[in-house]
């Protein structure tokens, strides 16, 4: 009776313990499910706002950083010179000697002294603007007196900032009745990309082969080395369309109405521009 008994518990025993596996495990309550989720909600939120704050304060110090060297106010010296540090600052040697040997021997080649100077006769020239139209410096000095400023590309930083510089300037050329025309050896689309980036709203007339700078003596040969690092930086033979490697100096003329030069800016150094408060200045002193 007793072994019939013990074997009866046990057969219960094992029901209940299935009865109990069988049981579902309770699932947490609601409340606390919602909790969690906004828990992880949160996280996610913090995140994004995180990597929000990292994109904007990147911008930011983008952006401080180019108004560290473009400063409205600065002068374009000023300019010039803040983009030669940085460039000093992070250039490896090898590059900044190959670039100084480029200088020198722009120097060396007498370049300045053969280009048109303060008292000679400004050639003429007749090129094609990007709306296909024809212009002629003898049209535009019936206007009156005509500003030539010369820039490499605008793959060159220093010729952006001479650019915006004179397009900040523009207003007083125009109030002493004068014309700005920039030229450059590069080939049209290149020319009215530099155009429209830099937001300009003169004459951006392609020189191509340098044709016209050649009649004002302002051409010059790139060295090797320097033509090396431009081609390989810059596709200076595709924005040029030719693989000459000459480029313009970075002259500034103003020309009267009698089509004579009566302020010249020439320098070896492409670092080194026209200041647009000494081009008003000349302008200014034709009227005295």
């Amino acid at each position: 009776m007793t072994a019939k008994w013990g074997g009866l518990s046990t057969f219960i025993l094992g029901i209940n313990k299935a009865n109990i596996e069988r049981q579902p495990v309770p699932k947490p309550p609601l409340t606390l499910i919602k909790k969690e989720n906004n828990m992880k909600t949160l996280k996610i939120a913090g995140a994004m706002l995180a990597v929000a704050t990292l994109v904007v304060s990147c911008s930011k110090q983008t952006r401080e950083s180019e108004m560290t060297i473009e400063n409205a106010d600065s002068s374009l010296k000023a300019q010039l010179d803040s983009r030669k540090n940085a460039f000093g600052a992070k250039a490896s040697g090898p590059v900044k000697k190959t670039y100084a040997e480029g200088i020198q021997a722009v120097v060396d080649s007498g370049v300045v002294q053969q280009a048109k100077q303060v008292g000679d006769r400004a050639p003429g020239f007749e090129l094609t603007n990007a709306a296909g139209e024809t212009v002629r410096l003898s049209d535009s000095l019936k206007k009156g007196p005509v500003i030539l400023t010369w820039y490499r590309g605008g793959w060159c930083p220093y010729c952006n900032l001479a650019l915006r510089a004179m397009q900040k300037e523009l207003p007083n050329f125009k109030a002493q009745g004068a014309t700005l025309i920039a030229l450059t050896p590069e080939l049209p689309d290149q020319s009215m990309s530099t155009a429209e980036k830099t937001e300009l709203e003169f004459e951006v007339l392609s020189d191509l082969n340098n044709n016209v700078a050649r009649d004002y003596g302002i051409v010059y040969k790139l060295t090797d080395g320097v033509a090396s690092i431009y081609e390989d930086k810059f596709s200076l033979s595709a924005n040029n369309g030719n693989s000459s490697n000459e480029l313009p100096l970075a002259a500034t003329y103003v020309i009267n109405e009698e089509g004579k030069i009566i302020y010249a800016f020439l320098d070896a150094d492409y670092r080194n521009r026209a200041e647009p408060a000494d081009v008003v200045g000349a302008l200014q002193a034709l009227k005295k």
